[in-house]
């Protein structure tokens, strides 16, 4: 019996280290994740508190020196209306108006509720009276704090959505093709696009009814916010899933391995998850990680649904997120469907 036992362990071993392509994916992942987490915070110790900034930080005329003050992170804002309802929501401590010529601090906003707000407030004023200047004007943003919960359900919606989509096409047409089922088809009438819509219709319906599942039991123990519309939540997850769909049918369209299909969908769907505002918000990262964040569907699906969830925007005003979405779904299933091989 140990004989027997012994000879199994060593003919999977054997498979296992034969498969190069496997092999390599179970090495480098680790490694890939590592660089990944030292790309993003790789800053240093995180700051205290954050400022969101109103106009060039860098050119701006700071008599007071609150600017240079250690352990404050910066986040320039382009939005005013934006940017104060992020005070009320308790998502920055305070925001500074630099438009003015010369780029003094002319005034700020603060929420009297928040306790970083309070101590950020102090900071500023502690500065301009060390200066020997006089106090920006103040503007109270009152509201009620945002809870981590009510801010990732979004994120992570769309993350049960993404990991669905890549895995449940990907890496079963690999194992139809390893199998023997694809070869069968071959002499069908089937055309590629025909398979691979199909497989499209299918796996939307199942991810569209787990999301559902998922939403409800969400709401069923935790008290969030849905201030948009649901038909504008449910194109957005459409749309999304859609890309994401589409993006496993192009990674599953000439792989003949389930090891290597997984070692590429993970390489696809780790960065998408660190990067694109799942778990921790981008404000305040690299300008490099940012601009990869802007580069990754799960990014606007993400951005698109927390706008409608959190902030009550309704189909026009996610309209450029479901545009790309959509558009990077019909390219990547037209690329998918040229290069896809039945055996």
């Amino acid at each position: 019996m140990f004989q027997r036992i012994l000879a199994l362990l060593v003919a999977r071993n054997r498979e296992f280290y034969r498969d190069s392509a496997g092999l390599i994916w179970n090495i480098a992942m680790p490694v890939m994740m590592i660089v990944a987490f030292a790309f993003i915070f790789g800053g240093g110790p995180e700051d205290l508190f954050k400022v969101g900034v109103l106009g060039d930080a860098d050119a701006a005329a700071d008599a007071s020196g609150f600017l240079a003050t250690p352990h404050l992170t910066f986040v320039p804002m382009d939005d005013e209306p934006a940017a104060v309802t992020k005070i009320a929501r308790h998502q920055l401590d305070l925001l500074l108006d630099l438009r003015a010529p010369g780029g003094a601090i002319t005034g700020y906003w603060v929420n009297p509720k928040s306790p970083n707000g309070d101590v950020t407030e102090r900071l500023l004023l502690g500065a301009f009276a060390r200066a020997g200047a006089p106090p920006p004007q103040r503007h109270p943003a009152a509201g009620e704090a945002l809870s981590y919960a009510d801010w990732a359900l979004p994120g992570v919606l769309a993350m049960n959505v993404m990991f669905s989509s890549l895995w449940g096409v990907g890496w079963v047409v690999v194992r139809y093709r390893k199998n023997g089922v694809l070869r069968r088809l071959k002499a069908t009438p089937l055309r590629p696009l025909e398979f691979l819509s199909a497989q499209v219709l299918s796996r939307l319906m199942v991810v569209m009814a787990s999301s559902t599942v998922v939403y409800l039991g969400a709401l069923a123990i935790l008290d969030f916010p849905m201030r948009g519309s649901y038909s504008a939540l449910v194109l957005t997850y459409v749309a999304g899933a859609l890309c994401m769909i589409s993006l496993g049918l192009l990674v599953a369209a000439r792989l003949r391995t389930e090891e290597l299909a997984d070692g590429l969908l993970n390489l696809m769907s780790w960065p998408m998850l660190l990067l694109s505002g799942v778990w921790f918000s981008m404000e305040g990262t690299s300008r490099a990680a940012q601009w990869l964040s802007e580069l990754m569907p799960l990014t606007h699906l993400v951005d698109a649904a927390r706008a409608i969830m959190i902030d009550g925007a309704g189909v026009l005003d996610v309209l450029p997120q479901l545009g790309l979405l959509l558009a990077l779904a019909a390219l990547l299933l037209a690329v998918a469907a040229r290069v896809f091989r039945w055996e």
